[in-house]
């Protein structure tokens, strides 16, 4: 399959690879965000916002059997399209162009029992807000907002089901009152440093649709041992992909 300008190919195994550009790559945090809510096998699953398709694509990796990916931006979707046809798993993977704002008119209600989002990371009207239209739309919620995104994952997700995202620390305070105000109970968090002495530069966050206060703190993902070298878990997250280096 003919690759368009710039972009190339990762390749998660013998079987799966990956399409990605400038406008429509991934780092570590989607690899962490796949990890914690790896799906059970049968499970009915769906990423928001899947990009170039990395979650669902690490999930197949992983043995799970299908997988649901809703995606905004075009170039996006026909990178994931593409990546799967080379992959030769069409038959795996349902895409969707559509905006998680209109969930409603693409799914039933409760549709499935694990909903994932890497949201933007930069609350509206902060930080400078990049010049690319794909990078603006991914770091900074000029599109959509993390209410938006709760309430898109309430709608989508069956009683008792999951919602996870991972976001920067700064934001953990709004992720809790966006779930709760959307009826999920966060109920698993875990921080990722990048060794046991920095604080966290990132934040991993489970709720379940309709269920009771208490929450589980994890230990700590830590990326790298003093010496610098990888962490047996950070080798393991990175075993395909190989960007386990790459914490931004």
């Amino acid at each position: 399959m003919e690759l368009c300008q710039n972009e190339h190919i990762e390749i998660f195994n013998d079987r799966l690879k990956l399409i990605v550009s400038p406008a429509h790559t991934f780092g570590t945090d989607a690899c962490l965000l796949a990890a914690f809510a790896l799906p059970r096998p049968d499970e009915r699953n769906i990423d928001l916002g899947a990009g170039c398709g990395i979650v669902p694509f690490w999930w197949l990796s992983r043995g799970v059997k299908h997988v649901c990916a809703l995606e905004l931006q075009a170039q996006a979707v026909d990178q994931m399209k593409r990546g799967a046809a080379m992959s030769g798993v069409e038959n795996e993977i349902d895409i969707v162009h559509a905006d998680l704002r209109d969930a409603r008119e693409h799914f039933p209600a409760g549709s499935f029992d694990r909903v994932t989002m890497n949201p933007p990371y930069t609350k509206a009207g902060h930080g400078i807000e990049s010049g690319n239209e794909a990078d603006k739309l991914a770091r900074h919620e000029t599109g959509v907002t993390l209410e938006e995104v709760c309430a898109a994952a309430a709608y989508l997700v069956r009683f008792g089901g999951s919602f996870s995202l991972c976001l920067r620390p700064e934001r953990l305070a709004e992720a809790f009152a966006a779930m709760r105000g959307a009826g999920i109970e966060p109920k698993r968090l875990r921080f990722v440093v990048r060794t046991a002495a920095d604080a966290p530069w990132l934040f991993l966050l489970e709720g379940k649709k309709g269920r009771a206060p208490g929450l589980k703190v994890e230990p700590l993902f830590c990326m790298y041992n003093a010496d610098g070298s990888l962490t047996p878990e950070a080798k393991a997250l990175s075993n395909d992909t190989g960007r386990a280096s790459d914490t931004e």
